[in-house]
């Protein structure tokens, strides 16, 4: 099966046997440090193009050894590429662009195959070539277009169980190198707290990607992680970091015709009856959907001004207050 605009259709590509297939796995593997085997019957792994890809074999995959690859687009490398493909509008666009050079903290949200890391990758690209980067990730995706990035991936444990490097040791080690941003490709674990703390001590800019099924999901599965991580940690304790770290939340969603659309900018907005309040500034409102069955709708402000405006005067950063009327 391939995905094509969006959708799933099924090809006449056809492996003779599981043999084969499995020649081809440990062919894509070879040049990596992963491995599938009984003891470690998945993996995901990074093709030389940037796509990623996940392996599952037996006992674990009933009907035999399955491989999912990930593409992502080389032909969206700027703003105007998603607004051509309609992930979001100029406006929407002008603000994240604006947001990423004063070096507001966004977290990037969506389902798996929404096109988060791909957006987040097209904005990334905004930042200035005069900072140091460093990106952390599970299996390395993102490809930034700056010269002056370091590329750190986590590291699995050998057929021993030992040499496990996770992404929260690897997060603390990026904090002593001094980067002037910090991207972590997603977070899973008690690095959340670790992203949270850092932010709120000073390491602005910071990109992160994280699963979520809107805006308000995002705090609560935040929540979620950093108290079941096993750190000591009162959950009122972690509502006020992540109020104090977290700016945007940019949310993705993949439509019911296959499009991929930005369908809210939230900012985060204190706390109020103990609970983190998200606020839309940017939401995509749906009218239905046509005779092709094509998704029709609309992208709205909510007239809310970010709380963190004044940022962008820091720093020398022109961005109408018009850009927020309602409508």
């Amino acid at each position: 099966y391939i995905e094509k605009m969006g959708r799933k259709m099924l090809t006449n590509v056809i492996f003779d046997d599981d043999a084969s297939l499995m020649r081809l796995i440990y062919r894509i593997l070879s040049p990596t440090r992963r491995r599938v085997d009984e003891y470690s019957p998945y993996t995901d792994v990074s093709l030389p193009d940037g796509s990623r890809v996940n392996i599952i074999i037996p006992p674990l995959a009933l009907d035999g050894p399955t491989i999912t690859i990930r593409k992502f687009s080389r032909e969206l490398k700027k703003a105007e590429d998603l607004i051509a493909l309609g992930t979001l509008d100029k406006r929407m666009s002008d603000f994240l662009i604006a947001s990423i050079k004063a070096k507001i903290n966004i977290v990037f949200s969506g389902s798996t195959g929404a096109g988060k890391t791909t957006t987040l990758n097209v904005f990334s690209s905004y930042i200035s070539e005069e900072e140091w980067i460093i990106t952390i990730e599970d299996t390395a995706e993102l490809h930034l277009a700056q010269e002056h990035v370091v590329r750190l991936e986590a590291k699995q444990a050998n057929i021993e169980g030992k040499g496990e490097i996770t992404i929260r040791e690897l997060f603390k080690n990026s904090l002593r190198m001094r980067p002037s941003r910090i991207i972590l490709g997603e977070i899973k674990g008690a690095e959340a707290l670790d992203m949270l703390q850092a932010a709120c001590s000073g390491h602005r800019g910071s990109l992160v990607v994280i699963h979520g099924n809107s805006p308000q999901d995002v705090i609560y599965r935040l929540e979620t992680i950093i108290l079941t991580s096993g750190v000591p940690i009162a959950l009122e304790v972690i509502q006020r970091q992540i109020a104090n770290a977290i700016h945007l939340i940019v949310h993705q969603e993949q439509l019911s015709d296959g499009s991929r659309k930005i369908t809210h900018i939230s900012q985060v907005n204190g706390l109020r009856n103990g609970e983190v309040v998200v606020e839309d500034i940017f939401t995509y409102i749906f009218e239905g959907i046509d005779a092709e069955g094509n998704v029709r709708g609309r992208w709205e402000a909510t007239g809310i001004i970010p709380v963190f405006y004044h940022l962008f005067k820091k720093a020398g950063i022109e961005l109408s207050e018009h850009l927020f009327n309602k409508g």
